[in-house]
């Protein structure tokens, strides 16, 4: 039977990818404090710093690829309406072929204008402080940054309330307010959570399946249940 089958992905689903977390052991994203890099205060203090960050994370970006659990989200489709909510900024996912995809943190695949917050461009170059948008206004990288509100999770709450399957792949269940999404669920559809080292669930009264394997062992695993 045709299912709503949602996804929440974070940094674990495309790590295998070769694509770092930032929060591992150090608490640092690629040498850098996170907050001086994600975060509109780092912005004001060095933007310099922070659009050479993203040009790195962005040049990354074409030398990865997708890999088998991106593959198997995006297989999904055949049998099941699948929803991706992805807290990752890449687009492994859409090049997978996954066809619904919201990116609650941004994507490094588009910059916007740090005066019109809708004025938002495909970008797939560096971005330099001498690039502006119609109005001559600094273009900024397309990234929902700590202290900044998240403008798709009321969009994302609905997907969820609305699913008949909740699948969490490769998140800490730390990051606010994605990781309060789980809580939005029907108490009665099944969750299946795929990490090696599964955060605690509290609260939730959802059969869980705990996968403790990395994304694509987990989607593998997922494949041969009965959804």
């Amino acid at each position: 039977m045709k299912k709503k089958i949602v996804i929440l992905s974070g940094a674990g689903m495309s790590a295998e990818s070769g694509i770092k977390t930032f929060r591992d052991a150090d608490g640092l994203w690629e040498g850098h404090d996170i907050m001086e890099v994600a975060s509109p205060i780092g912005w004001a203090k060095n933007p310099e710093l922070v659009l050479d960050f993203y040009n790195k994370r962005r040049a990354q970006l074409f030398e990865v690829q997708p890999n088998k659990g991106h593959f198997l989200v995006a297989e999904l489709e055949k049998e099941h309406e699948v929803f991706v909510i992805t807290q990752n900024v890449d687009d492994l996912h859409e090049r997978a072929g996954s066809t619904n995809v919201l990116h609650l943190h941004g994507e490094l695949l588009k910059v916007r204008s740090t005066k019109y917050h809708d004025l938002i461009y495909d970008w797939k170059k560096d971005l330099l402080l001498s690039d502006v948008d119609y109005e001559g206004n600094q273009l900024r990288p397309h990234i929902v940054w700590f202290g900044e509100e998240v403008p798709a999770i009321d969009q994302a709450i609905e997907i969820v309330q609305d699913a008949d399957v909740l699948i969490v792949i490769g998140t800490s269940l730390q990051v606010y307010p994605a990781a309060g999404l789980i809580n939005y669920a029907n108490d009665e559809i099944p969750i299946y959570y795929i990490d090696p080292k599964p955060a605690t669930m509290y609260d939730i009264v959802n059969p869980v399946t705990l996968i403790p394997m990395n994304a694509s062992e987990g989607m593998e695993k997922i494949m041969s249940y009965e959804l």
